[in-house]
């Protein structure tokens, strides 16, 4: 019996001109580029790309996870060094690793961290595709007062997407972190799990908070389905990154 390695590929991305990680055809996306990159260095035997989870377009990757088996006999190095030949600029592949046949990139995580930064200062052109440019000063205290809130295990149904189909969406977030460097507030984000738009929904409520337009206490309500009109505010996606992943 022959045995197909199977490689934990650790990567990155630049996400600005791609619509999404998952494939989706007639799409651009990370998997696609992936998965041909893959298949090529695999003889031209299609090579399916499992990720850790997705990332929305435009969404930014630090390190991203993804597992896939290869038949062809190579190294751990000589895959991350064909991987990079053969993949766009704004995709690089990090470390491969051997790992178990039975590892599995999405079912193995143990948490998540992603990153959302924010400039509260002057309009940036530069940086619009990497910072949410939303240009106004914002109230640290009370965001970090409702950060408090949004910490421990809550179903996250009322901060997710409508369209969620997932029958448990219970998570618990571990951690919340505000970092103030100059006109940039980064705000970190650990949990056992995320639900579509999950991050993207608490740091648009979070932004609100910090306008003034809602006390600290509004994250309660929504937890508790008191809130009547449409909240959801999502922030843009170009200020997310998922910084890292744990197994």
């Amino acid at each position: 019996m022959i045995i197909v390695p199977r490689f934990l590929i650790n990567f990155s991305y630049d996400g600005t001109n791609y619509n999404g990680y998952q494939k989706q055809k007639g799409m651009k996306t990370i998997q696609e580029k992936m998965e041909t990159a893959l298949t090529s260095i695999n003889n031209n035997s299609f090579v399916k790309l499992t990720a850790s989870g997705r990332t929305d377009a435009k969404v930014h990757a630090i390190n991203q996870y993804a597992h896939a088996d290869i038949d062809v006999n190579i190294t751990e190095y000589k895959l991350m060094r064909a991987l990079n030949s053969l993949l766009p600029d704004d995709i690089y592949v990090k470390s491969t690793k051997i790992v178990d046949d039975n590892f599995h990139s999405r079912y193995d995580v143990i948490s998540k961290t992603y990153i959302y930064k924010i400039n509260v200062g002057s309009f940036n052109p530069i940086e619009r595709n990497y910072v949410y440019q939303l240009c106004k000063k914002l109230d640290i205290k009370k965001i970090r007062e409702a950060t408090m809130l949004l910490q421990g295990t809550h179903d996250f149904q009322n901060f997710s997407s409508n369209e969620h189909k997932l029958k448990d969406t219970v998570r618990t977030v571990n951690e919340i972190k505000l970092i103030e460097d100059g006109d940039y507030l980064i705000m970190t984000f650990k949990s056992n799990g995320f639900l579509k738009y999950m991050v993207r929904i608490m740091v648009g409520i979070l932004i609100q908070i910090g306008l003034g337009k809602y006390a600290p206490e509004y994250i309660n309500d929504i937890f508790d389905s008191k809130i009547k009109t449409n909240y959801k505010k999502i922030a843009p996606a170009q200020g997310l990154y998922l910084l890292n992943v744990t197994y």
